[in-house]
Parts: structure tokens; sequence; C-alpha cells
């Protein structure tokens, strides 16, 4: 355990792990792995996969994960909405490493369901205070320049369900309405320029081309800076629950800003104040009143092993610590981890470092001698806000909130290595 300056990390080094668990000397490993002298038939016999040939190269013409990697998927809480069709689904961070989000497993929100729109019946239309209102096919959008960038998507819902307390038991349920993918797009702004903005107007509406009609306002100073409409994700073509065929991304807000499938642009002179950004997507302050216009994801961590999803197995010994930080507002620049709830800090060791509006994947190589731990992590990004506790964010916003709740997480390690979701006081 460390001080509150967080300078010195864990760390155990590979000598160390091979001193302690004995291999050097064949004395048996810590965490049941074979001792050194036993003969272990999984080397000294040949095996199945050894002794035959496997599939030929066009046994799955569109790859897909192997088998034993099947419960790698997206999963959705029945109770959570009235039906499937207006719901969401759960990425699986527990069980993803790195930073980047597989399409196949990233987090779906669906306000009417997911809609089939082909290329070919594709129309996005840039209507309103523009000298010159214009409809692009998918052909014409292919004659602008694209930028690719990577940035992650989180639902302004995400870790919602657990203002009152600790809700639900894993981190793909209580933080997995996010995801980071490789976006390929047009600049919204060159598409702006082409219909030529007029001085009075200072918002855009986007909305989708789904039975929800979906809209948002966003000002026209984001929509001009790094707003994309994108048609790619991860070097591919959107999957159709991602806005197939052109979604619009807009790093570091709220994913419902992010319309998919959108049909069309609208500049205007001030907010629609449209359903999704008034009696939705607001935040309900203690004295019932809305506060508007929080688009911004502020910073925000978890780890995601150990967690409920992802227990120790292995024993006491070596065991790494790791997660997940972003911030809606700049950069990761450094990530705390605590063993204690948050009496002492160290610092984590960044893995990956996303950039800005992406996710950053961080790590703590600890020596666990089995004690229980409640375990938390702290982010702070480049703007010098660090991540708050979840009692610091009820003081201001109450217990009825939903949206943009990013306080600290705590997990609760007992000896046998299970993991469950616990609140403590700050």
């Amino acid at each position: 355990m460390l001080g509150d300056d967080g300078r010195e990390t864990g760390g155990v080094s590979r000598r160390g792990f091979l001193r302690t668990a004995g291999l050097a000397a064949g004395g048996a490993a810590l965490g049941g792995a074979a001792a050194a002298q036993e003969a272990d038939p999984l080397i000294t016999e040949v095996q199945d996969w050894a002794s035959m040939t496997g599939e030929g190269v066009d046994a799955t013409p569109y790859g897909m994960p192997i088998r034993f990697e099947d419960d790698v998927v997206r999963r959705t809480v029945s109770w959570l909405t009235a039906d499937p069709i207006s719901s969401i689904n759960f990425t699986p961070i527990h069980a993803l490493d790195g930073t980047i989000t597989p399409a196949g497993c990233a987090f779906e929100r669906h306000h009417s369901g997911a809609i089939e729109l082909s290329k070919d019946d594709y129309r996005l239309m840039i209507t309103g205070l523009v000298d010159r209102p214009l409809v692009f096919t998918w052909e014409d959008l292919q004659r602008f320049p694209r930028e690719n960038h990577v940035y992650f998507c989180e639902c302004a819902a995400n870790s919602g369900m657990e203002w009152a307390g600790a809700q639900l038991n894993g981190a793909q349920f209580t933080h997995g309405m996010i995801h980071n993918m490789e976006y390929s797009g047009i600049p919204l702004r060159l598409l702006l320029e082409e219909a030529g903005v007029q001085p009075e107007g200072q918002w855009i509406f986007v909305e989708g081309a789904d039975a929800s009609s979906n809209g948002r306002s966003i000002p026209l100073e984001k929509a001009m800076d790094d707003v994309l409409v994108a048609m790619t994700a991860n070097g591919e073509a959107l999957r159709k629950e991602h806005g197939y065929p052109v979604r619009l991304v807009v790093p570091g807000w709220e994913g419902n800003m992010w319309v998919k499938w959108l049909r069309r642009i609208g500049v205007n002179h001030s907010a629609v104040e449209a359903r999704e950004e008034t009696s939705k997507y607001t935040d309900l302050m203690p004295d019932g009143r809305a506060r508007k216009w929080t688009w911004a994801m502020d910073a925000k961590s978890v780890i995601t092993s150990p967690s409920p999803q992802k227990p120790i197995l292995h024993g006491a010994g070596p065991l790494v610590i790791t997660g997940l930080a972003w911030s809606g507002r700049g950069a990761i620049e450094r990530v705390d981890i605590s063993l204690d709830g948050g009496v002492n800090w160290q610092t984590a060791r960044i893995g990956t470092q996303g950039g800005r509006n992406a996710l950053s994947r961080f790590y703590l190589d600890i020596e666990w001698d089995g004690s229980p731990m409640l375990l938390q992590s702290r982010a702070m990004d480049d703007t010098g806000y660090v991540q708050p506790t979840k009692d610091a964010l009820r003081e201001i916003r109450g217990l009825n909130s939903v949206y943009h709740n990013n306080g600290i997480q705590t997990w609760a390690v007992y000896e046998n290595g299970a993991v469950e979701n616990v609140e403590v006081g700050s």
C-alpha cells in the first residue's frame, strides 16, 4: 500500500515470478501450475490437433472467433426496457484486452430497432440556413476527403443504474455501454461548407432514418470542429446495428448524439429542443429541475479484471490488474489504483495510450497474498480533471439521476478469488 502521492507502483519482475513460483528449481508453481519434473501428457503425447490437417483457407469466408471464445458476446438486461426493440446491450469489456472493440461485440442502443438501409437507397440531405440545399447519394459521399480516427462512443446512461447503489454484478453491465473503434469518414465541416452555412446558422439538427426519427441539436462550433460523417468502423463497413451505411461520430460527446442511419442535417438559428434533449438525456437535479446540454463525457475508468465476471482463478501470487480509462474532454494522463477502497493509491502503467477521446488501457502488476481487496481505479485527464467518488456526485445530483455517472467503481475481491460489485463510503 502506498501513499496518496501515487508515485510508486507495484510490480513483479520476471525473475521474481520464477523465484516465487519455484519453476527454476522444479518446485510447484503458484496457482496450481504443474511441477517441472512431472510428465504432462499435453506436452509428451501427440494431440489430435497435431496429427491431422485443419480447416482450409475458405472454410469461413468471413472470419469468426474460435468456439472456445463463444462466451465473449454482447448481453442485455431483460428488465431494463419494456422490449428489445428500443433497448441496449452491453460490450463484454471484462473479456477484452487492448483498447479496440471488435465491431461484432460493440454495444448497441436502438430507439426503434436496427434497420436495413442499402447504399443504393441511401440519401443525406442538408437543409435550412444554407446557400445551397443539397442531397448526397452514397456515391456522392465517396468523392469527399476522408479521415481516420479512434474514438470511444459511450451511452450517457452508462453506469446509470448504479446511482442508488451497487446494482449489477459485472463490468459488462455496469460500464459496458461503450465501444472504442477506428472510424473512417468525412469531416462534417466539408459537407456544411459545400452547402454554404449562412451567418444566422448557429446550430445543426441531425436526424436518423429509422422509425424513431431520433434527432439531436449540436452547436455549429462542434459540427465544424471534429464531427465525422462515418461510413466504416475498424476498417469495414458499419454493421447494421451501428448505423449502416452512414452514421454521425461526435467525439467525446454522449452516444445519443452519434445519430445512426444519418438522413438529414438541418442548419438552424437555435436548438430544436427535441424529445431526446429535453425529456430525455438531461440531468435531473435534487430540486426537480433538469440540467441540459451536458454533452461531454467526463473522465471515467473501470477495472475490468479482476471483476465479477472475471474472478481470480489462479490463486495467490502474481496478479495483473487491468482496466479502461477515458475522457470526453481530452486524453487520459494518469490512472491510479487502490487495493483498499480508496485509502491508499498507486499509479498504474498505461499499456495503450488512447489519445484524445479514445480509450486507454492500464495495468498494475502486484503480488497478491490472497487477502480480501477493495479494488478501485481513478482516472485523470490532461485538463486536470480527476474522476470523483460516487458520493461526491450524489452530493450534487442526488439519487434519482440516470445519465453521466462517472463515479469511482468498487469491486470486492474475496479470499477465494470471487469478485462482487459493492459500495464504500468516500
